[in-house]
């Protein structure tokens, strides 16, 4: 029989959440082996992370690398652009009225990765091992992992952080469930003529929301949810062409714009999982949840499931077993679906011109904007399940 190491943490899939996973693992003193490349393309994704997850990367000493290039977002500001009959007023989120100086901050992703990456490779608790994974085999006491370049490895928990077409998940017997949108997102960084105050813009139009997220200095990143068709125009425009389209979109809401960074885009669609852990394995990100990018809950829900796991473990001689698991499943079920159906229901509204839809929607923004209890406790639902280490 072939030699294998042993370990008590494997972690499949070395992008921020995967290494928010091996970082938070490690710092609670397990032994964690982190399979996978720890890199992220240079698309134009930024990520805005909010309260909660910027506290745990404070926990994880990241936030002073990365205080220089992150920006506040002080404002969430939502403007209804679909030219419904029922249009409201746009409606502001202020992390003032919640006392904070900030409901989050915005980076670039690739930024975040390399350095949470760096943070790993200083951690001795860490293995990085950059191969693929491409065989993993339950067994009661251990699950194997095996691939091309490494000695294969035995893990006591194995942390399926490898997106969504995730072969953790595939091997715990877990059943996804995964659809489409008619849409596709265009990504870039933008810089523009007037100050954007550190506030979020959201425009909900017909084909999905397209959102303009503060960077530092006089620069935004862009997330414009679009028809395929108009995706492949837009994509095809030259960045001057391209900037203007999004200055007239975004109703010259920054002044005149100009493309300062790379361009991307990426087909949207959702996925949801019947549990969390089975078999010793145990999902989180992208792994166990996709949906479109409204409301800076994606990433932020993954680091949710990373602080729950830690949670649900701490203590145990032996991370992966049911009891363990069971409880992780439990602590995810409600938060994931809840957010993940809001998500969803939100830019399914966006995609009809379905009066009822129409009306709930603005109906919804409405109240928003004249009840001011009801906006702070959204807010606080928005931030809820702070993810601090402690």
């Amino acid at each position: 029989m072939t030699d294998q190491q042993h370990c008590d943490i494997a972690i499949v899939g070395a992008g921020a959440v995967g290494l928010a996973a091996a970082l938070s693992l490690a710092a609670a003193g397990r032994q964690v082996v982190l399979f996978g490349q720890a890199s992220a393309p240079r698309d134009g994704r930024t990520v805005a992370l909010l309260d909660g997850s910027w506290r745990l990367l404070e926990a994880l000493g990241l936030t002073e690398a990365l205080d220089a290039v992150a920006a506040p977002l002080a404002v969430m500001r939502m403007v209804d652009d679909t030219g419904s009959l029922f249009r409201q007023p746009p409606v502001e989120f202020k992390a003032a009225e919640l006392g904070l100086p900030a409901f989050g901050w915005n980076i670039e992703n690739a930024v975040l990765v390399e350095a949470m990456a760096a943070k790993a490779a200083a951690e001795p608790r860490i293995r990085m091992i950059p191969q693929a994974v491409t065989e993993i085999a339950a067994g009661a006491d251990s699950v194997r992992l095996a691939g091309d370049g490494f000695t294969p490895v035995a893990a006591r928990l194995v942390v399926g952080a490898d997106g969504r077409k995730s072969r953790v998940r595939e091997a715990a017997g877990i059943t996804a469930r995964d659809w489409s949108y008619p849409q596709m997102a265009l990504t870039a960084i933008l810089s523009h003529r007037r100050e954007h105050q550190d506030a979020s813009t959201e425009f909900h139009t017909r084909s999905g929301p397209c959102t303009l997220v503060p960077m530092s200095g006089r620069r935004s990143s862009l997330v414009w949810l679009v028809e395929p068709q108009d995706a492949d125009r837009l994509a095809g425009l030259d960045d001057l062409a391209f900037a203007r389209e999004v200055e007239r979109r975004t109703h010259s809401i920054l002044g005149a714009m100009a493309v300062a960074g790379p361009r991307g885009r990426v087909p949207m669609g959702g996925l949801s999982v019947d549990r969390f852990a089975a078999a010793r394995m145990a999902l989180i990100g992208e792994a166990a949840h996709v949906f479109p990018p409204i409301g800076a809950q994606g990433l932020n829900l993954g680091l949710r499931d990373v602080a729950a796991l830690r949670d649900a473990i701490a203590g145990a001689d032996d991370p992966g077993t049911e009891a363990a698991l069971s409880t992780y499943d439990r602590s995810r079920q409600a938060d994931v679906r809840l957010r993940t159906g809001a998500v969803d229901a939100l830019n399914r509204t966006l995609l009809t011109d379905l009066l009822p839809a129409d009306l709930m929607r603005g109906a919804g923004l409405l109240a928003l904007s004249r009840i001011a209890p009801l906006r702070r406790l959204v807010m606080r639902q928005g931030l809820a399940g702070g993810t601090a280490a402690g």
